[in-house]
């Protein structure tokens, strides 16, 4: 339409003047006399001044052409508050503009409103999302693909020992106490391998090894293929750990002490006489070779009569007489009671009452068999320690600490400053004779981890920071 309207006042245009250019040639052509030219003049005048109206209609109708439009998009808006038309198209229009204004006005209240829903909904889900982060119960670290932690949850901090600043840490450097899950880390952002019920070790800040299970699993972050985050979930399974390989140990034990206590008996009945005919000899007047031969044949002959009885004692466990015990009163008498020990063998010993103490370190246990327990931990810590050492400590702690269900136990930890435990010896240090002492009849372990587990309690070996040997006992208080 537009370009039809252009064409048309072109086309007047060059009719207008075609027109003009004929009157001026006709003007030229006539006669110069008044009576020649005037016709021509007054025709020449009135065809320019139609020409000007023609084309000022023209010019008015172009120019009020967005106008029309106006009205005709006006006259088809669907305008649900119109009632009627108005007689006067300005007012019409004017009319018509206003309540698309209000409308859209209307619709930008209902957009901000919808909008301010949808935030609300973002944020409410994101809370939801972080209160479900924050409440699992395992360790919860996620991954970019760049391999720098984005979010940590605060079991995951409390196990790799770290705070909210290590938010943004490479894997490398956030995992560096636990190199195998960095490991693991690495290889999943990079070729997107799962690793299920992993089992890792890591020492914690204190010095006692904890034993991790961990999953791993690629996080899919975007459409494009090759980019992924990974996830990683950790669970302490340390006294899931333990309480196997107690159970392990408990029936082995059993099974041991069934088996051996009837050969037990039938070994110190001959031992028995054996004992009797050194003796005997003992009295005969035998020569200097001979008084010495039947003096270490005695020794010997005692010497296995006491690991009988020793052993005899660890298959019969005797029944528990409980009785509310202190900690502190039974250990201050156990370091007495074997300080003449300590001093024999030039050792220093360290008795201090720790952390976490609330004062109630009463516990039901069976006295005189806990304090056998602890004498036996006690003398290994001093016998640990080589003649040649220059550090001669063995250092005794009490604390107690919670558990997650609300437990409360007491702790007493004996760590001494010997060469500490081979890792290949942790997992057979309680088994009965088993033992990397020269002298010793590796019972006493045996026995002492007996006496705890009757308890209720748990008794594990570790390697100290320093170097020593690490005894924690855990008994459950009253």
């Amino acid at each position: 339409m537009a370009n039809r309207l252009q064409f048309g006042f072109l086309l007047l245009i060059a009719l207008f003047l075609v027109a003009v250019l004929f009157a001026v040639l006709l003007f030229a052509l006539v006669p110069p006399t008044p009576a020649a030219r005037g016709p021509i003049l007054l025709t020449a005048f009135v065809a320019v001044l139609i020409g000007i109206v023609v084309c000022a209609l023209f010019v008015l109708r172009w120019r009020l052409r967005p106008y029309r439009q106006l009205v005709g998009e006006a006259e088809r808006a669907p305008i649900a508050s119109r009632s009627r038309k108005s007689t006067n198209e300005g007012e019409f229009v004017l009319e018509t503009f206003q309540s698309v204004v209000a409308q859209l006005q209307e619709q930008r209240k209902e957009l901000e409103r919808l909008t301010a829903q949808a935030g609300e909904r973002a944020d409410s889900a994101v809370r939801f999302s972080e209160r479900i982060v924050a409440s699992v119960p395992s360790g919860l670290i996620a991954f970019d693909g760049n391999g720098r932690s984005t979010v940590i949850n605060a079991r995951g901090r409390a196990l790799l020992g770290v705070d909210g600043k290590a938010i943004g840490l490479p894997a490398e450097s956030l995992l560096r106490n636990i190199p195998d899950l960095a490991e693991m880390v690495t290889q999943c952002l990079e070729t997107g391998k799962v690793y299920r019920r992993e089992v890792m070790e890591v020492r914690a800040a204190n010095g006692v090894r904890r034993k991790l299970g961990g999953t791993i699993a690629p996080i899919d972050l975007s459409p494009e293929p090759g980019a992924r985050g990974a996830l990683c979930l950790l669970t302490d399974i340390t006294e899931v750990t333990q309480l196997r390989e107690q159970v392990a140990l408990k029936r082995n034990l059993e099974s041991l002490g069934e088996m051996s206590a009837g050969l037990a008996h039938e070994f110190k009945n001959a031992i028995a006489t054996l004992h009797g005919y050194a003796q005997l000899l003992q009295n005969l007047n035998l020569d200097d070779k001979g008084q010495a031969a039947t003096a270490s044949l005695l020794n010997e002959v005692r010497n296995l009569s006491e690991m009988i009885t020793a052993f005899l004692n660890f298959a019969r466990p005797q029944p528990l007489e409980l009785d509310n015990v202190s900690l502190k009163e039974l250990l201050d008498d156990c370091v007495a009671e074997v300080n003449p020990f300590f001093n024999k063998r030039n050792v220093q010993l360290h008795s201090e009452g720790g952390s976490g103490l609330n004062g109630t370190d009463a516990v039901r246990a069976d006295e005189r068999m806990l304090r056998q327990a602890l004498l036996n931990l006690l003398r290994n810590g001093a016998e640990a320690i080589n003649e040649d050492a220059t550090n001669r400590q063995v250092s005794v702690r009490r604390s107690e600490e919670s558990t997650e269900d609300g437990g409360k136990w007491a702790v007493i930890e004996i760590e001494d400053t010997g060469t500490g435990i081979p890792p290949a010896d942790l997992e057979r240090i309680f088994i009965p004779f088993f033992t990397t002492k020269a002298s010793g009849h590796g019972v006493g372990l045996a026995l002492a981890h007996r006496v705890v587990t009757q308890h209720g309690g748990t008794l594990t070996a570790s390697n100290s920071a320093a170097g020593g040997a690490m005894f924690r006992v855990r008994l459950p208080t009253t």
